[in-house]
């Protein structure tokens, strides 16, 4: 099977785009999955602001999925078996090595600590910054038993 010139690159960037695909927790994103599905809500006072790192998980499938993209892309190099088989190899290795390095990126977000209503005190990181809350607010804790927002 011969490929075009120009598979190579739409195969690289689709390699960068899977590996740069993460879910963020901002009080006014949603996931597709979570549209729908009920919240309980609390109202809290917060009582500590802290800025964070969140690093997206390490599961593998940016990797993976890099090196997958990168062996077929790289297969498409050279006019013989061996040239192929190279290029593979090196491919799988440098979409590797890029998903690999996608997958560990981080990001700034804000851990925030709030006493509920009812007395119990939650901590909620989340993506954004310590510039957005103030202790002493009164907020929003939402919360479908996986994902649990704060927001004003």
């Amino acid at each position: 099977m011969k490929l075009r010139p120009i598979t190579l690159p739409a195969l690289l960037a689709a390699t960068l785009l899977a590996g740069a695909c993460s879910t963020h927790t901002t009080p006014s994103t949603f996931n597709r999955s979570e549209v729908g599905r009920a919240q309980t809500v609390e109202w809290g006072t917060i009582q500590a602001i802290r800025d964070v790192q969140i690093q997206n998980d390490s599961r593998g499938v940016a990797t993976v999925t890099g090196a997958a993209i990168g062996g077929i892309a790289g297969s498409t190099i050279g006019g013989g078996r061996r040239a192929n088989a190279v290029g593979a190899i090196a491919g799988a290795a440098a979409g590797g090595a890029a998903g690999n390095a996608l997958s560990r990126s981080a990001r700034n977000g804000v851990e925030i600590t709030v006493q509920l209503e009812n007395g119990r005190t939650v901590a909620v990181a989340q993506d954004g910054s310590s510039a957005d809350y103030r202790v002493g607010d009164r907020v929003r804790v939402s919360s479908d038993g996986v994902t649990t927002r704060i927001s004003r």
